[in-house]
């Protein structure tokens, strides 16, 4: 139950950060496209249209997490090697956003960035393979019965 719920939950977050980040990026590209300048020779065309782009890029990014996530939620099943892939991919990405939030933008973010880190992990390690044997089970000795060495 706790897995199903972790896991939509994740998939909501997700849901959610990828409209907000393209939702910024296309303020920025915006932006971008009404000034007049040019930065170090760049050209603002060229720069809007690589924020259009980058906003695309991670929205379709975190919405395909977030399928990955609500398949594995609605299954109840372990996702597969390319979605446990792309959500420690999606991890990774948020720990170093993460860092680079709480210097470049506040402890909000960060926080917010955290967050949903430890839902992305927290899918993943729960939905992680369990044993046969069950989690009570000590392993069995490699090589038989051990014996004591000492007298």
């Amino acid at each position: 139950m706790l897995r199903r719920l972790v896991a939509g939950l994740a998939a909501i977050v997700l849901v959610a950060e990828a409209a907000v980040l393209v939702l910024v990026h296309l303020v920025l590209g915006k932006t971008t496209a009404n000034q007049s300048m040019s930065i170090a020779g760049s050209d603002p065309d060229l720069m809007s249209k690589a924020t259009y782009a980058m906003g695309a890029g991670m929205g379709a990014l975190l919405l395909l997490c977030a399928v990955l996530a609500a398949v594995a939620a609605i299954r109840d099943r372990a996702p597969g090697r390319f979605a446990r892939i792309v959500l420690v991919t999606a991890a990774v990405t948020h720990g170093l956003l993460g860092a680079l939030a709480v210097v470049l933008v506040s402890w909000t973010a960060f926080a917010t960035m955290m967050l949903i880190l430890c839902l992305l992990v927290l899918t993943l390690m729960l939905y992680a393979a369990r044993r046969d044997g069950g989690e009570d089970t000590p392993p069995t000795p490699p090589f038989g019965e051990l014996k004591p060495t000492s007298p």
